[in-house]
């Protein structure tokens, strides 16, 4: 983490666990970042939290941080059994559990305390195998873990800890019935330590959550500024016939070294990711209906540095969390206002710049003024010449002849500086 991005208060100074400060030093992570020094008092009061902060600020490792400690602080529940977890993380997306879990790897293995994960998708004997074996956290989504319930794979009457993370997306994305579902089969509230954390959160959202949290407190960080001031965002207004050469033509100026490109719908990213791949670009595709096992595998590949270019709708803009995105494209503004600070949030992040372009088209411009008001601010605008835009490329390539992913290796330079309008 940057030390930008860091508060003066140290883990150390806290009344944690040495287990959990062991962990954490061991990791590099020393100092605060203001969520992590806003949460933990609270937390290690045995007091619920209702936390908003940017993407990237650290919200991960202060509920983990604070799961861990209170498992290891508190007696473990009487006549437990071995389908008993203590603490149950809860998270929107597939992906977003594989990462809570990998962060949640240190500390359990400098703690002692099993870890399990339940996702759909794929890999269910696998993490079932896991779960038979008996786990303290348990980390997955709401459908598979209702899967598991119904079955008796795991029972929730020993629950100590719960987590929302990305709680916004939860009532989004129609879990409310899930989170209530699995809420009612846990003890009662003022027998549990609770947490939900998000980068964005509603009025309506926070007296949601606040049903299953006994008197929250409410923490944020940064709360009149939406996007992150170490984000450089920027506007243009193509027409949909210079979209795409528009697109191109920023890429091959500003030669990002790792860019994600959100779009609206799968059929736009597959346009997209053809058009790229065909010129010669390291580009996967992240949608919808591409399998769990190969989704992962594309994550794994950009993270490496194998792809420098990720397209992906929505599905991927929350909780992604990868290293060092220089910039994110917005090739089609989003129709939800929370969705573009979501997007724009995978670059910037733990104190580094980044660089967030959008593009105006004739479909989606109308969304702009939406978005402006949510954020507190304009976009400054960019201008380009038509004539410029690059216009000699390959014919796109098509999924069915290609997976996404293979295209070489980038080789040479940038074209030229061509957007800029003399």
């Amino acid at each position: 983490m940057s030390k930008t991005h860091l508060t003066e208060k140290k883990f150390s100074d806290f009344a944690l666990h040495p287990k959990v400060i062991e962990a954490l030093e061991n990791k590099g992570f020393h100092n605060c970042t203001p969520i992590q020094a806003l949460a933990l008092p609270l937390t290690l009061a045995n007091r619920d939290v209702a936390g908003q902060a940017q993407t990237g600020t650290g919200k991960t490792m202060a509920f983990l941080t604070s799961t861990f400690h209170y498992l290891l602080s508190h007696p473990v529940p009487e006549n437990r059994q071995v389908n008993q977890p203590r603490a149950l993380i809860m998270a929107p997306t597939r992906e977003l559990a594989v990462q809570i879990h990998s962060d949640a790897e240190p500390l359990a293995q400098a703690t002692g305390l099993k870890l399990g994960l339940a996702y759909g998708g794929d890999g269910y004997d696998k993490q079932l195998k896991v779960l038979e074996s008996g786990v303290d956290i348990l980390i997955g989504t709401t459908g598979r873990l209702i899967d598991y319930a119904k079955q008796n794979h795991i029972n929730l009457g020993a629950i100590q800890v719960v987590v929302l993370d990305e709680a916004d997306r939860m009532y989004d994305l129609g879990f409310i019935k899930d989170i209530r579902w699995l809420f009612r089969r846990m003890p009662p509230v003022t027998q549990r330590l609770n947490m939900l954390f998000s980068a964005t959160l509603s009025y309506r959202v926070r007296e949601l959550a606040f049903e299953q949290m006994n008197n929250a407190e409410y923490v944020e960080v940064e709360p009149e500024q939406r996007t992150g001031h170490r984000i450089k965002e920027e506007l243009f207004y193509p027409s949909n016939e210079e979209k795409m050469r528009l697109l191109q033509t920023l890429i091959e100026e500003e030669w990002p070294d790792r860019a994600i490109i959100f779009a609206n719908t799968k059929h736009r990213c597959e346009d997209i990711w053809g058009h790229l791949a065909a010129d010669g670009h390291r580009v996967g595709l992240l949608t919808g209906d591409v399998a769990q096992k190969k989704r992962l595998r594309i994550l794994e590949e950009f993270t490496r540095g194998d792809l420098d270019i990720l397209v992906a709708t929505d599905v991927a803009a929350r909780g992604l969390h990868i290293p060092a995105v220089t910039h994110v494209f917005n090739y089609d503004l989003p129709d939800d206002c929370e969705d573009y600070v979501h997007r724009i949030g995978r670059t910037g992040r733990a104190g580094a710049s980044g660089h967030s372009i959008s593009l105006a088209c004739e479909d989606y411009a109308l969304n702009l003024s939406a978005i402006e008001t949510y954020i507190g601010h304009s976009i400054p605008v960019s201008k380009y010449n038509a004539e410029a835009l690059l216009n000699e490329f390959p014919p796109p390539k098509r999924l069915t002849r290609s997976r996404p992913g293979n295209g070489p290796r980038r080789g040479g330079a940038p074209r030229g500086n061509r957007r800029r309008a003399g």
